[in-house]
């Protein structure tokens, strides 16, 4: 893979996460943490689109299913630290 992709899909995955973030109105969580948030997310908010049926063309589309695959995988961690401690 070309190192022009990896740092588009880091810039990508930062924007993602940090906009996944904001969905939730939570701060961020850095850039290292925005940028695998962002990563992570895009991988679940592809799945997420792809079983809905929904459509996400051109390069918003990505950006917008990202985001919401991020918010999504914000929503899970919370939900385990709120399991963790109040164990």
């Amino acid at each position: 893979m070309p190192i022009y992709a990896l740092v588009a899909y880091a810039i990508i995955g930062a924007f993602a996460g940090w906009l996944g973030g904001m969905l939730l109105k939570r701060r961020g969580l850095g850039p290292v943490g925005n940028i695998l948030v962002g990563v992570i997310g895009a991988a679940i908010g592809g799945v997420l689109v792809s079983v809905t049926g929904f459509f996400a063309a051109g390069s918003m589309g990505s950006i917008m299913a990202a985001a919401l695959g991020a918010a999504v995988l914000l929503l899970l961690l919370g939900i385990i630290r709120r399991t963790r401690a109040a164990s």
